[in-house]
């Protein structure tokens, strides 16, 4: 596993690409932009362009919707839209299932929506939701795949549905973690064809009992719809001067945002600002690390290398040392929630492994090997 030469980003990472000096695309940005900088009146304009196209073209009495969570990127994004933009923002969430949320995810939600928003909150089926998340973690070792889908799509439906023709997003992932999927500016219209949603399809996922009347929120809507109803996505921390997930966290913090208090060993992530809403993520973030030798450390720690917060060598030893960690709490109650036994869970884990990077060591356990990275 080879890492850019400047941050800590890997090769394995699904969808990147190193130019010939070893940089991964988020430090040749960061290189660019360091010696011919952006030309942020450029991306005023282009972002006045397109609030004044979605006012002209509204059919409802609000300029646009905002996807949130909750979290510090959507409280972020959501006051931004209403109060640096001056749009009448709607905001969407897809609500995980009582048994999924967590008590915080409750509290920022609602404490987003009393910061004075319009919000539709959707909460698919719970009973669908479950056999589809088992779907995804048998097939796919990632339990993600079919949520992500509902928590894509939905804001999308809403667009169509309200007749609003402008959906935020929050950041382009080729220019945040190196993952590309489509262009490099604040065009979100390709977010359909990343890595896990791969177009937003969910009928593989489908069992016996379940039928494509239970995939409506599910399924992202077809391009021709989304051409016919006249909907840009964008990606609106693309013209964000000051976007990362480190200042979105203490912008969302200031305005009452209820963060994480683990420790980094326990949760795989420095800073607890991220996966509020529930606890699984930090389950998927192992799987994650198994597969592809990273995990959410790497991203944090790529973005701080960036920002001047830590050099590499700091970075490195931070990623050595919590990336992919998972308290056995979380997978206990992860296997209650689908119905699976641990040895269920494990015998999933195991078959995806990959073994180029790691070894058991004397207790069974995985661990990455001496010579996996190449620094």
């Amino acid at each position: 596993m080879k890492l850019c030469k400047r941050c800590v980003n890997p090769d394995t990472r699904p969808n990147i690409f190193f130019n010939e000096e070893g940089l991964c695309p988020v430090c040749q940005f960061e290189l660019q932009k360091e010696k011919a900088g952006i030309d942020w009146e450029a991306r005023d304009r282009e972002l006045k362009e397109i609030i004044e196209w979605a006012r002209e073209n509204t059919k409802s009495s609000y300029d646009c919707i905002v996807a949130v969570s909750g979290g510090k990127d959507s409280t972020r994004l959501a006051c931004y839209a209403r109060d640096d933009l001056g749009l009448n923002p709607l905001l969407v969430s897809c609500l995980y299932p009582p048994e999924q949320m967590t008590e915080r995810g409750a509290h920022n939600l609602s404490n987003l929506i009393e910061l004075g928003f319009d919000t539709i909150a959707i909460s698919p089926d719970p009973i669908t939701w479950k056999t589809m998340m088992r779907q995804s973690f048998f097939l796919h070792a990632n339990w993600c795949r079919s949520t992500e889908m509902a928590l894509y799509a939905i804001p999308i439906h809403a667009a169509i549905a309200y007749k609003i023709p402008l959906v935020f997003l929050g950041e382009n992932p080729a220019w945040t973690i190196g993952e590309r999927h489509g262009r490099l500016d604040g065009d979100a219209s390709k977010m359909r064809y990343c890595h896990t949603l791969q177009g937003g399809d969910p009928t593989p996922l489908m069992t016996k009992d379940i039928s494509k009347k239970d995939l409506h929120f599910y399924t992202y809507p077809p391009e021709e719809d989304v051409e016919h109803a006249k909907i840009r996505i964008i990606y609106l921390g693309y013209y964000i001067r000051d976007w990362s997930g480190y200042n979105n966290a203490q912008f969302s913090i200031e305005r009452g945002l209820e963060t994480r208090n683990e420790r980094p060993e326990e949760i795989g992530d420095l800073w607890g600002f991220t996966g509020l809403d529930e606890d699984f993520r930090i389950v998927n973030q192992m799987i994650k690390y198994f597969k592809f030798g990273f995990g959410h450390v790497t991203d944090q720690v790529c973005e701080a290398i960036n920002s001047g917060m830590m050099d590499r060598e700091e970075g490195l030893e931070l990623v050595k040392k919590y990336d992919g960690r998972c308290d056995e709490r979380f997978i206990k109650r992860f296997c209650d929630y689908l119905e699976i036994s641990e040895e269920e869970f494990w015998e999933v884990v195991d078959r995806v492994v990959n073994r180029e990077l790691f070894e058991r060591d004397e207790k069974g356990r995985w661990r990455l090997k001496e010579d996996a990275i190449e620094a």
